[in-house]
């Protein structure tokens, strides 16, 4: 077994589909498609590393991170991220930003977006 792992930007495996959870949903009717790469450090305290491609339609919905923190990075697309309590920020194509535990906002995709996520906890 290796452990190096390369990341595929269109993975050719089928993602697994999904929709904004009950209560999260702003606006719009967002629908999500999610391919899990990889999984590890199952049972560490500080939580799993899952790590995958996730895309998005245009819609808006409450984000809470809870206790992981999460790395992105946008490969397509746009979306405009407001934490509670602060300005709105806009994210696009090559940009990559960490949302730390505690995270609490807004998510709102303006064109259907593509990204890398490395997700801790």
């Amino acid at each position: 077994m290796t452990c190096l792992k390369k990341i595929d930007h269109d993975p050719a495996s089928p993602p697994e589909s999904s929709k904004a959870l009950p209560g999260r949903l702003i606006a719009g009717d967002p629908s999500y498609l999610t391919w899990a790469l990889d999984r590890s450090r199952e049972g560490a305290t500080d939580g799993p590393v899952r790590t995958g491609i996730w895309e998005a339609t245009p819609g808006e919905t409450v984000s809470i991170k809870g206790d992981s923190f999460e790395f992105c990075h946008i490969l397509s697309g746009r979306i405009e991220l407001t934490e509670d309590g602060q300005a709105p920020v806009t994210f696009r194509g090559g940009d990559s930003f960490i949302m730390k535990p505690g995270f609490r906002g807004v998510w709102k995709t303006l064109e259907t977006v593509r990204k890398i996520y490395v997700i801790v906890g």
